[in-house]
């Protein structure tokens, strides 16, 4: 028995490039959450907002890319980029004031394995959380998929005591979102949780520059095209990218601006012009509206 769990911690151990700063003490009052995207831009992109007005109030946010975005580019691939991408998710971390870490998995062949499902586990329990985020199952790239699975699969084993026994399981169940797409097959997005970012939006639309490989260079399926030469194009190309982000993140408020009414109140919610949007999932526990507020303490009374 010892020999199994040891031989589990190595592979898990094997399994992580990480860059990550210590948990912080226990007992603090504070929140903990986790998010897990399958490359190194999915959780800035989804929840960079949210989790910076949560780490404004002294909460714990960690993201982690659950691959490590080796073949994101178009001119580039393999050990250098998947370098290159750490480092920008580590600079959106700076900005952001939480802590990131990346796992040494390649981009484009991650699968809901049980090995990744025990990494995912232990992650989960490490960070002791109450709040769990990722994808949801049905998605466009396999990747996501894949994270929505396992993160899907993790949502009751995180309790279970002699499921990856090395790390002490959880008392309680954590509260588990998805992130906002467009996907209806086999079932719509649902907005449960919308959160105004206005007064963050600038540090999310930061973050975004922060990661030229995959938004000014073009990512996957970017070319040349992407990248001026002249000084004039390269400001143009910059002012784009943001200004394109900068309407994506308006039309979530736009999108679910009856739910914003529901939890900010008709007046403060219809000044919202930015905004981040999630499901609960009905794997996790199902948070009341008293716990909605307590979780994200940004709605008022």
């Amino acid at each position: 028995m010892l020999k199994a769990l040891s031989a589990l911690v190595t592979v898990s151990a094997l399994a992580l490039i990480v860059s990550v700063a210590p948990a912080s003490a226990q007992g603090d009052g504070k929140l903990r959450i986790i998010a897990f995207g399958a490359h190194p831009d999915d959780n800035e992109l989804r929840l960079a907002g949210t989790a910076a007005m949560w780490a404004a109030l002294g909460h714990h946010v960690k993201f982690v890319a659950v691959t490590n975005g080796d073949i994101g580019h178009w001119r580039e691939a393999g050990g250098p980029l998947a370098r290159r991408r750490t480092a920008e998710v580590e600079a959106a971390a700076k900005i952001l004031g939480i802590t990131t870490q990346v796992l040494d998995l390649h981009d484009g062949e991650l699968e809901p394995t049980l090995a990744n499902r025990r990494t995912i586990t232990r992650l989960i329990r490490e960070w002791k959380a109450d709040i769990v985020l990722g994808h949801r199952p049905n998605d466009y790239h396999p990747d996501h998929r894949a994270v929505g699975q396992l993160v899907q699969d993790a949502s009751y084993m995180v309790t279970v005591p002699f499921f990856c026994p090395d790390t002490p399981h959880l008392d309680h169940n954590p509260v588990f979102l998805s992130y906002e797409d467009e996907f209806t097959k086999p079932n719509p997005f649902q907005a449960d949780i919308v959160v105004g970012i206005d007064t963050v939006l600038d540090k999310k639309l930061e973050v975004t520059a922060a990661m030229p490989s995959q938004f000014y260079e073009g990512g996957a399926n970017g070319g040349p095209e992407f990248v001026p030469a002249d000084e004039a194009g390269k400001t143009k190309r910059a002012n784009d990218v943001r200004e394109g982000f900068r309407k994506q993140f308006a039309s979530t408020a736009t999108q679910y601006r009856a739910k914003l009414r529901e939890l900010y109140g008709p007046e403060k919610a219809d000044a919202v012009q930015y905004a981040e949007a999630f499901e609960i999932s009905e794997y996790g526990r199902r948070p009341n509206a008293e716990e909605i507020r307590r979780l994200f303490p940004f709605f008022g009374k």
